[in-house]
């Protein structure tokens, strides 16, 4: 290595926000950056004159990370650690010469900060779900919500607690990961989330990273310079991210995002800097980011398929939106506001059947929100007149084995005449005269049964949805459990 090579290489471990080792085949440290003695409780010239066999022995570092490469000779990233009390993601490459293993560079970064914060505002949101639990707020936050959502249906207790915490951290930058079933909401609850944070008068950048072929994604996300590459715009291009300045960029289906742009967006959350395509010089962007997807990424860790460093940095604040099945308070609003769009768009005033509610509030959604309102326009479109009834909706798939919570008669093996459905009180929404409904019913089981998993067995439906129907009505079991 020339002196001017040796010099390049210096300063970039000198300067590096990460913490670099340089390792021997045999494992004697060659050379390490300055900040790596504050993760692992030695100085530089400690460290240098050690090996990481040592280190771990000592429980100086656990595992390491350069001995897995020399076993395997391959990368290897994984948790680690160290003796000062801190966990870290660290990542080691071998270097070969001639097929011989001359030295394996590491690095690692300090994810423990992170992990705090995570913690930190997973104490939050607990705090807001027991506040919430204990009633006596929840109707005035509610209604506080409720004239603060533009365009999102939020009764029911579950989307109550998760938009309360979404208005806490609005103001602030922290990365929200929001989690769930495909067609719940995540986008939705994205712009809300936009709308409630300073940067509400900057742009709202929605990328579907499932829909942007792999061979454009860097150039899309990142941009590009004029004569790039081949077919390149004769201006160049901005790139989604540099849009995305001063507001929020949504990055949705992140799990789908590419190994190789992985690096380049970790890069970008680290530092700050893009570089577009073709360009030399980074330049700075100022964005807040939200992702969203309905995988398991850690399993993506786990498969190799997503970075375990980008997922730490992705999972500051998750927030988990809950499918239509375990907030069915919120279909009758839902309902409401897409037969009013339609009427709106067609110029039609039609309006649902009676005897049709039971059915939507009845099924499980596998489609979530998406589903309802396709299923929904539809039926609008099919029905003649300006009623629309069953054979409108159609034949409504049910994708869970548990039937639903709302069915709460055995079905008949005969045909019996229908009964005529109860009436709704002066000036009672439909959700009250449901609620009333499930309410008798309970009661009365709770008279008759004595246990939960009888109810729940008499009833079509979970155990867990019996105790906490009980807990919601303030109703218990006349006789003892079993």
């Amino acid at each position: 290595m020339s002196e001017h090579d040796a010099l390049i290489l210096k300063t970039i471990i000198d300067t590096a926000h990460d913490h670099f080792f340089i390792v021997a085949p045999d494992g004697r440290i060659q050379d390490v950056s300055p900040g790596a003695a504050a993760v692992y409780g030695m100085s530089r010239e400690a460290l240098c004159a050690t090996s990481v066999q040592r280190l771990e022995a000592d429980g100086v570092l656990t595992p390491s990370v350069s001995l897995e490469v020399m076993r395997t000779g391959r990368p290897v990233q994984l948790e680690q650690r160290t003796g000062t009390g801190r966990r870290v993601i660290a990542q080691a490459h071998p270097v070969f010469e001639d097929e011989r293993l001359v030295a394996v560079v590491s690095r690692s970064m300090d994810m423990t900060d992170l992990q705090l914060l995570q913690q930190e505002y997973a104490l939050l949101q607990r705090r807001f779900s027991e506040h919430l639990r204990r009633g006596h707020a929840l109707e005035t936050d509610a209604e506080a919500l409720e004239a603060e959502l533009d365009d999102l249906e939020v009764k029911s207790q579950l989307m109550c607690e998760v938009a309360l915490l979404l208005r806490r951290v609005a103001p602030t930058d922290a990365t929200v990961l929001m989690l769930g079933e495909s067609g719940v909401g995540k986008t939705a609850f994205a712009r809300q989330l936009h709308r409630w944070s300073s940067r509400c008068e900057g742009p709202f950048i929605d990328v579907n990273c499932a829909a942007i072929p792999e061979s454009l994604f860097e150039s899309e996300m990142f941009g590009y310079r004029p004569g790039a590459f081949s077919g390149a715009a004769p201006g160049g291009r901005v790139g989604l991210i540099e849009q995305a300045e001063g507001g929020t960029l949504f990055l949705d289906e992140i799990g789908e995002l590419p190994l190789a742009v992985q690096t380049k967006l970790l890069k970008t959350i680290q530092d700050g800097f893009i570089t577009r395509l073709g360009d030399s010089a980074p330049r700075r962007v100022d964005f807040r980011l939200v992702v969203a997807t309905n995988q398991n990424l850690s399993a993506r860790v786990e498969e190799g398929l997503f970075r375990l460093d980008l997922y730490y940095r992705l999972n500051v604040i998750p927030v988990t939106l809950p499918p239509l099945r375990e907030r069915r308070e919120d279909i009758p609003g839902l309902v409401e506001r897409q037969l009013g769009r339609l009427n709106r768009r067609y110029g039609r005033d039609k309006m649902l059947a009676h005897s049709v509610w039971q059915s939507l509030m009845g099924r499980e959604w596998p489609g979530n929100v998406r589903e309802l309102e396709n299923v929904l326009e539809r039926a609008w479109l099919s029905a003649e007149g300006d009623v629309i009834r069953h054979q409108e909706l159609g034949e409504l798939p049910r994708s869970m084995t548990e039937p639903s919570d709302v069915e709460l008669a055995e079905p008949s093996p005969q045909p019996v005449a229908a009964e005529p459905a109860p009436a709704l009180g002066e000036d009672e929404s439909l959700a009250s005269a449901l609620a009333r409904t499930e309410h008798d019913i309970l009661a009365e089981l709770c008279g008759e049964l004595d246990s939960t998993y009888a109810i729940a067995r008499r009833l079509g439906i979970s155990q867990p949805s019996v105790v906490r129907k009980l807990r919601k009505h303030g109703l218990r079991i006349a006789r003892a459990e079993a």
